[in-house]
């Protein structure tokens, strides 16, 4: 199996990006992983909400296949403790999924288009949190993820 991750915009800021770095270096351990970045909309400050998010939206599905296991990560999504989350990987690795897609939006989240494109959703936290933040939580809770089922002194419950 190979686990993407894509999100709208890079990730600025050295330390979000020393600890995304981090963990894709521990994840290439256990799983093919890749991290996509889409270019931030250009002249989006012309653009209402909506259009925004439609063009992110052309931006994501140009990146999948149509036999992706596509997951949003969104704040209406389902929650997950981190020993389900790593069981819900578990189950797509069981399941044969080839391709499991995780899909960061932009500042508005997501059009119409990418949830229906989607198989499901998840949130991390009833909290917000900046984009680029969320890159680091999730790898972080990915790598975790690995830990745990390969029973690694990481987690600890």
């Amino acid at each position: 199996m190979k686990i993407s991750l894509i999100a709208i915009g890079k990730t600025e800021d050295k330390y979000l990006v020393e600890g995304i770095g981090k963990y894709l270096g521990r994840l290439k351990h256990y799983i093919n992983f890749s991290f996509t970045a889409i270019p931030d909309i250009k002249n989006s400050k012309n653009l209402s909400e909506a259009q925004q998010k439609s063009k992110e939206a052309e931006l994501i599905l140009k990146q999948l296949t149509n036999s992706d296991v596509v997951v949003l990560l969104d704040e209406k999504g389902k929650k997950y403790s981190s020993m389900q989350f790593s069981q819900y990987i578990n189950k797509q690795m069981v399941g044969s999924v080839q391709n499991l897609v995780f899909i960061i939006g932009g500042p508005y989240g997501f059009d119409e288009s990418i949830y229906q494109r989607s198989n499901s959703s998840i949130s991390l936290s009833d909290m917000t949190f900046s984009h680029q933040m969320v890159r680091l939580f999730f790898v972080e809770q990915l790598y975790r993820a690995f830990t745990i089922l390969k029973n690694e002194p990481y987690h600890h419950e």
